[in-house]
């Protein structure tokens, strides 16, 4: 049969969530969190129709991409933001540069298609956090020697504050 409903009505499919849609919907809820809670917290708070099973494959996703943590072995197990939306979408964009080979060649092309004030922002943030304003720039495979932080710099996951 099709999609009518009792009343000889169509129903209304539901709404395919953007990819991330979910995820930022999450890191939005734990960033209202005073404390650690629970999945069953956000859920709640969430308040979409989700099962408890998705929420849990969405904190356990964003665990993964280091946008969360997780404390307790046992039960319950609490979880809290390590990063805003802002903060994923960073993460997302320094995973895809990690995969790629030549990184110089994907961050000038990324640099090239920037607006002027986007560029200027870039230049701004660059520039605060060269030693002596504001922490070392972070130093990866494929930066070489005289890549951010310069040689033998000290690599760090995420700047303190």
């Amino acid at each position: 049969m099709d999609d009518e409903g009792a009343g000889g009505e169509r129903e209304t499919p539901a709404r395919r969530r953007g990819q991330g849609e979910l995820e930022a919907q999450v890191l939005s809820v734990l960033g209202e969190a005073t404390e650690p809670v629970t999945a069953a917290w956000v859920l709640e708070r969430l308040g979409s129709g989700l099962s408890y099973s998705t929420v849990i494959t969405i904190l356990t996703r964003l665990h993964a991409k280091q946008a969360v943590t997780r404390t307790g072995r046992g039960r319950p197990v609490l979880w809290q933001p390590v990063a805003n939306e802002a903060g994923l979408a960073a993460l997302r964009m320094r995973s895809l540069l990690d995969k790629q080979r030549d990184r110089d060649a994907v961050l000038a092309g990324f640099v090239s298609v920037l607006s002027a004030d986007d560029e200027e922002l870039l230049r701004s943030l660059l520039a605060e956090s060269e030693p002596g304003g504001g922490g070392a720039p972070e130093s990866g495979p494929g930066t070489g020697p005289d890549g951010p932080g310069g040689p033998g710099a000290a690599s760090t996951d995420r700047p303190e504050g």
